[in-house]
Parts: C-alpha cells; sequence; structure tokens
C-alpha cells in the first residue's frame, strides 16, 4: 500500500471509511510511454553511477563519502535529541 501524504479524519468512523476506501482501491495502469520512460531511466540510472565513480579520483570519492556520512549522522542526532 502507498503512503498518502495527506492526514487521516480524527473521527473514528471517517477513519475506518477511509482506511477501507485506501485498501480497496484499484491499481492505476500506467501508460505504455510511461513503462518505456521508466525504463530508459532506469537504464541511465545503472550506468551512470559506475560511469561517474570511474571518472572521479580516490580523494574526491572519500571526501564525498564523508560528507554523506556526516549528513546521514547529523540527521540521526537530530532525531534522537527530539525523543
Amino acid at each position: 500500500m502507498r503512503r498518502s501524504s495527506k492526514t487521516l479524519p480524527k473521527d473514528p468512523n471517517l477513519l475506518a471509511y477511509k482506511i477501507v476506501q485506501l485498501s480497496t482501491e484499484e491499481p492505476k495502469e500506467r501508460s505504455p510511454i510511461s513503462e518505456y520512460l521508466a525504463e530508459i531511466g532506469k537504464k541511465g540510472g545503472l550506468k551512470g553511477g559506475p560511469a561517474r565513480a570511474k571518472k572521479l579520483s580516490s580523494k574526491k570519492r572519500k571526501e564525498i563519502a564523508q560528507k554523506a556520512a556526516k549528513v546521514r549522522w547529523g540527521k540521526r542526532r537530530e532525531k534522537e535529541n527530539k525523543l
């Protein structure tokens, strides 16, 4: 089931109605054009990452990885502090 950014109602009856409505919803069919574009995008993404990594120097890759780790761990600490 997909997540929705919409808030669910507080009233228990409306909440139950909305849950049943969401759980019995038919999945939407994707158009052939959409399927084709998704396939092309996936191929580009699979090629792009390794090609970029090959192009970068080991020093630059290390800098990028350290920056990502700092951001990742910083967000985790913020969540822990809020609890």
